[in-house]
């Protein structure tokens, strides 16, 4: 029986390293992983070109850009600009950064009409406000979600990016992230954190029911609140509202199961005492007493 158990065990746990090694983001961090060999089998590779140039026009169709009117655009994490190709090939302009030195340098090799600009997502977008019409990104955003240096907070990485990112847009423009979420929690992580960046919108699934066409988008709006576009397939019997109206009744559901503590109550002083003492010591906080968080009479 030990036996069966350590060996069904052991399986378990090759099973899940097999998965994440699978995964670009659990092998190195993304400037470490996208090294010099990396970039140039990544960009000389037909078929991840396909996969880039249909991924890209899809980001582009669900912006829904004005038809003949030429936008600047900012496309996050370029990579070597497979993306930006396909951007100047619709008439418009962009900028692009990444955070792979040797995936920029790729870029420039091929002459992409973009221009170019080494910086991690997690620190921001460093542009000015209402710079650009329009911004997409291609299998990065899930990159932002992994805690690759002490230093990361995850979290507070995403606070950051959505934020910078929201000043950066014209007013009614959109972003639509193309990305590959590790789990359905993680998709809800990063799509709340933009909610609280001030964006609205929602998530977009093309192919719902296929394991392989299945493509996930995060659409947002800055400034206006827009509807977010229906996902491709046949027979989905799901529609994108209906996915959002769940996630955000999720949440509800979420919050009404937490006792919100109101602040400077009986409950809250406790709280905090509490906490207070695990840190410092119990001798650091005075004991409770029937008259702890006491609310004294109104001045006359």
């Amino acid at each position: 029986f030990f036996f069966f158990f350590f060996f069904k065990h052991d399986i378990l746990i090759k099973q899940q390293q097999h998965s994440n090694m699978s995964r670009p983001e659990y092998t190195a961090p993304p400037e470490v992983f996208y090294n010099f060999e990396e970039a140039r089998k990544y960009t000389s590779n037909s078929r991840m070109i396909q996969i880039q140039q249909q991924l890209t026009e899809r980001c582009l169709e669900l912006l829904n850009l004005p038809p003949g009117e030429p936008a600047y655009l900012l496309d996050v994490g370029c990579g070597s600009g497979l993306s930006g190709e396909q951007i100047s090939h619709q008439g418009h302009f962009w900028v692009g950064y990444d955070i792979s030195r040797d995936m920029l340098e790729v870029a420039s090799e091929r002459d992409c009409e973009g221009d170019l600009l080494h910086q991690d997502m997690g620190q921001g977008v460093p542009f000015r406000p209402g710079t650009f019409d329009g911004v997409i990104s291609v299998s990065a955003l899930q990159w932002i979600c992994n805690q690759d240096k002490s230093s990361h907070n995850p979290i507070k990485r995403m606070r950051k990016f959505f934020s910078t990112l929201y000043s950066s847009m014209a007013m009614g423009a959109r972003a639509v992230f193309q990305f590959y979420p590790d789990s359905p929690e993680q998709m809800q992580l990063i799509t709340q954190q933009a909610m609280k960046a001030g964006f609205t919108g929602g998530i977009v699934i093309d192919y719902p029911n296929s394991t392989r066409a299945k493509k996930i988008y995060l659409c947002l709006f800055a400034g206006v609140m827009g509807s977010v576009p229906q996902g491709k397939g046949e027979n989905d019997g799901m529609s994108v509202a209906s996915s959002v109206a769940y996630t955000r009744a999720d949440r509800r559901r979420q919050d009404r199961r937490k006792k919100r503590v109101v602040p400077k109550s009986k409950e809250w002083i406790l709280k905090k005492k509490d906490q207070r003492r695990k840190k410092h010591g119990a001798k650091s906080t005075r004991k409770d007493t029937k008259y702890t968080g006491r609310k004294r009479p109104d001045k006359f």
